[in-house]
């Protein structure tokens, strides 16, 4: 058994809030322990921002996507704005470090938001949308179980 929802969302701060109580419910119901789930509700607060504050004019939306299956848990936020720039890559760089981005400074006001979400996750694509305008940021997490969970903990990992 799988848990799998998608929303289109206004690019409000008013979103925000609502896709990580539906994906904090989603979890809760699961019976996914509580500090897992306030990871991915952190990550998925900050990827929203960003679909919020880059992701196109006022008239588009953005999509959450969240699939729970088995012990993983993949979130997926796609905007239509401009999408990631381009970095050259430098021949002096190591291959390994090729996508490796400097974090903000301390009292910079922006760009910590990836940074963060790599950090609660395990696992951080991001990309531009194929063909179109856009961006997409996915990251996965393996799932810890409450104890004495649902049985639909049971059902989730048995897939």
């Amino acid at each position: 058994m799988s848990i799998w929802w998608s929303l289109h969302l206004r690019r409000e701060a008013a979103s925000v809030p609502l896709a990580r109580r539906l994906l904090i419910g989603a979890m809760e119901t699961a019976g996914v322990d509580p500090d897992t789930s306030y990871d991915l509700a952190v990550a998925l607060s900050e990827a929203c921002a960003n679909a919020v504050e880059h992701g196109g004019d006022a008239s588009t939306g953005y999509r959450v996507t969240a699939l729970i299956d088995g012990d993983t848990c993949r979130i997926e936020v796609t905007d239509s704005g401009p999408g990631f720039a381009e970095r050259p890559r430098s021949p002096r760089r190591h291959p390994a470090r090729a996508h490796t981005r400097t974090p903000a400074a301390v009292h910079d006001e922006h760009g910590r938001g990836l940074f963060l979400i790599a950090s609660l996750t395990d696992h951080v694509r991001v990309r531009n949308r194929p063909g179109r305008a856009g961006a997409v940021v996915s990251f996965d997490k393996i799932l810890k179980w409450r104890e004495g969970g649902p049985a639909a903990a049971a059902l989730l990992r048995a897939s």
